[in-house]
């Protein structure tokens, strides 16, 4: 070793193989060493606007999935990731319909949604004949790379290009074509594993808060957008409707049914702050929360509401022909522990569910033996 220094020499098979291990093995990206500069550079602004573009076709789909059926805007794999991630589910030959998590999924934040839809996706590579090593490899590589510039595909499998046609699809690279040999990261893959994965996306959708909320609860929307309108179509009920503004307003049915939905009072208020309108940010006092206080706490209250009963599923016992058979059924039912309700005045008797089959085959071997 250079110095006179001790070194020891590691077995070839050993060191090979080790190099697999952390480079996830195959032939090394080339990165653009060797490029010829883009005829047709893609400005951020650009890569921005067809991220966001191929974004909101994802959760277009999720939001309203028969409409966008007909686009044909989403391939199978990002179906196949939508139902493994348990965001939408299939029944026969029904189309796909959004689950109460793929509710709250369209309220989270951008970073938030890629991160989550990018790790189910990852669950499911080895389906496709990929290798994960390989896939996190490019991933970790591809949140580093700088924002504009381009990179070479060279060195890179046949299962590693539909590895990047899935990204490319998802908005996370920009590709002119599968044989372009040369892709541009956008932001929707910057920071996607640091700890704050924050998306800022150069675009006016993105600069700016469309929605204003009144203390009567009533809504403005100023968006041409049909996901943006559709997501908060999910809590309002909407009153008419104007070339640049929707005009809407928050009531208890239209809340309770997102809660329904599986939506919280949490999500739905957080949503209306992150996209305020930037005029009640201004009038507004308490710049972290924009939104007027009785509105603020009516939503809360509603959802207060809903969890005032608790609902149980049980079965009902209620046709005794005496008294000494209902008090045998009771307290069957309390010793083993299922009795959830009794009525001596009307001689009814309500279990759980689970243990209605045990309390069944009691009172049946019981009427048999009287």
């Amino acid at each position: 070793m250079p110095g006179g220094l001790t070194g020891w020499m590691l077995n070839q098979t050993f060191r090979h193989n080790l190099k697999i291990g952390l480079l996830g093995g195959g032939a090394p990206w080339t990165k653009s060493k060797q490029m010829e500069a883009d005829l047709k550079p893609k400005a951020v602004s650009d890569l921005d606007a067809y991220a966001l573009q191929r974004w909101e076709a994802l959760l277009h789909y999720l939001a309203d999935t028969e409409r966008a059926q007909q686009s044909e805007s989403v391939s199978r794999d990002a179906v196949v990731t939508l139902a493994h991630a348990g965001l939408m589910e299939t029944e026969g030959e029904r189309l796909p319909t959004i689950t109460k998590e793929g509710f709250q999924f369209l309220l989270l934040d951008t970073a938030s949604q890629v991160w989550y839809f990018v790790i189910k996706y990852l669950e499911t590579v080895d389906s496709k004949g990929l290798k994960l090593s390989e896939c996190l490899a490019f991933l970790f590589a591809l949140s580093m790379d700088t924002i504009g510039k381009d990179y070479s595909t060279d060195g890179f499998s046949e299962p590693m290009q539909q590895f990047m046609q899935n990204l490319r699809e998802f908005g996370l690279i920009y590709q002119r074509s599968r044989k372009a040999g040369r892709f541009y990261p956008t932001k929707l893959a910057e920071n996607l594993f640091s700890r704050t994965r924050r998306i800022a996306l150069d675009t006016d959708k993105q600069k700016t808060g469309f929605i204003v909320v009144e203390t009567n609860y009533r809504l403005y929307a100023y968006s041409d957008s049909e996901l943006q309108l559709a997501l908060v179509g999910m809590f309002t009920e909407f009153l008419y409707r104007l070339p640049n503004v929707v005009v809407g307003v928050l009531t208890r049915d239209s809340v309770n049914q997102a809660m329904r939905n599986g939506i919280t009072s949490e999500q739905i208020i957080t949503f209306l702050r992150i996209h305020a309108h930037e005029e009640m940010n201004k009038t507004s006092g308490n710049l972290s929360n924009p939104l007027p206080p009785s509105v603020n706490d009516q939503i809360q209250i509603w959802e207060t509401e809903r969890n005032r009963l608790k609902y149980t599923p049980g079965a009902l016992y209620n046709q005794f022909l005496t008294h000494h058979d209902y008090e045998v059924v009771r307290d069957y039912a309390q010793k083993i522990g299922v009795l959830a309700h009794a009525n001596d005045q009307r001689r009814t008797v309500v279990v759980y569910l689970s243990g209605h089959d045990e309390v069944r085959k009691f009172w049946k071997k019981h009427s048999k033996g009287g």
